[in-house]
């Protein structure tokens, strides 16, 4: 990696409504809190922007929230703020019931180039339980709107594992993916996690997750099914067409310094990494008051921080190249090499002098190889 590239995350909180397994911070789509927020924004900028002088900012992130709530004109607002290089990544997160194509038109205008569109599922039953706001025609009708309005560069996210889901639904929702003009795609497991509704009503829910066999059949049906359409694995849980990986979302497996904007938005500086307030009225008022909004900063010891490192980039398929891998971090202790051989004699990884790689059994067994590493 380039020592001069960075990246920067824009974190738009708003929402139509808050879906039961969100766990994201979020707030009603209102427009005084949308002009709180650039005042905001605008004023964090200023702070670090500093920070960026010699680097060249790869890619930005639009992340939320539902971040298209903006409108082009908000969007373009803070885009007119940062230094712009050419090939740029600059994603867009979405919903499918707010694609239109003027708005698309528009995004694409100001240099949006990447949009990543939140589907979940093809299938109407399982949008209504998962409480999203679009139907399975509205979904596909917003990839095809967006690759018409000049955006060719397409993710969506998918989920399995859901409530009420079954092997037969999981296979017509990926069938329905070939003919669509899709660059990327991100797979997730339903987790339920605190703070959210799903989590209340896990009593109830329960009964009617997919058991663990069934879950993996999922897994493996779309592991399986996706690079028959061209959405080759290049991460544990990403897909992409040649030369279409997220160049943003790699930076944070590969540990590329970014700035998060926003409430709630993360960064990871200096090999510190902090988080924003998440409350957008302390997030406001703190910078008003030219006081920083972190209210969360860590900086691991040595080896801690390497072990994080060296676990979160290999999810990438791909592998690390450890002499690569210590000269930009540093001298891996004996015990994380050892760490290591007992996860290739696991079968979880291969390992050479020079390489460490997961195994299509590692790909499965990630999280337990993770808990060895770090």
């Amino acid at each position: 990696m380039n020592s001069k590239e960075a990246s920067l995350y824009v974190h738009i909180p708003f929402c139509t409504k808050k879906c039961p397994y969100c766990h994201f911070y979020v707030v009603p789509d209102k427009d005084p809190f949308k002009q709180q927020l650039l005042t905001a924004l605008e004023l964090e900028w200023r702070t670090l922007s500093p920070k960026l002088e010699g680097k060249n900012i790869v890619s930005i992130y639009f992340g939320g929230g539902t971040p298209s709530l903006m409108g082009s004109s908000g969007i373009e607002k803070i885009l007119n703020w940062f230094p712009r290089i050419e090939s740029q990544e600059i994603t867009l997160e979405a919903n499918p019931e707010n694609i239109s194509l003027k708005l698309m038109q528009e995004m694409r205008s100001i240099g949006i180039n990447r949009v990543s569109i939140g589907i979940q599922t093809l299938d109407n039953l399982l949008l209504k339980r998962l409480g999203r706001g679009h139907t399975k025609d509205t979904a596909l009708r917003a990839i095809e709107t967006t690759f018409e309005a000049g955006i060719e560069n397409i993710s969506i996210d998918l989920m399995y594992e859901l409530p009420g889901q079954t092997l037969a639904i999981w296979e017509e929702t990926l069938q329905q993916l070939a003919p669509l003009p899709l660059s990327h795609l991100s797979l997730y497991n339903l987790t339920i996690e605190p703070h959210t509704t799903f989590y209340k009503q896990q009593k109830e829910l329960t009964p009617h997750l997919p058991s663990p066999e069934e879950c993996l059949k999922m897994l493996n049906t779309a592991t399986s099914y996706l690079p028959k359409i061209g959405l080759e694995r290049y991460e544990i849980s990403a897909f992409a067409k040649k030369g279409k990986h997220s160049r943003h979302n790699t930076g944070y497996w590969t540990a590329r310094p970014f700035l998060g904007l926003g409430p709630s938005a993360f960064s990871y500086w200096d090999k510190k990494r902090y988080r924003n307030v998440a409350n957008l009225t302390t997030y406001a008022q703190a910078l008003a008051e030219k006081r920083s909004p972190v209210d969360f900063e860590e900086t691991l010891p040595y080896p801690d921080n390497l072990n994080e490192l060296l676990a979160v980039e290999l999810r990438l398929l791909r592998g690390v190249h450890l002499p690569t891998f210590e000269t930009r971090h540093g001298s891996l202790p004996s015990s994380t090499l050892t760490a290591l051989t007992d996860a290739a004699v696991k079968g979880w990884l291969t390992l050479s002098p020079s390489e460490v790689k997961l195994t299509k059994q590692g790909l499965l067994f990630y999280d337990s190889l993770a808990a060895l590493i770090i």
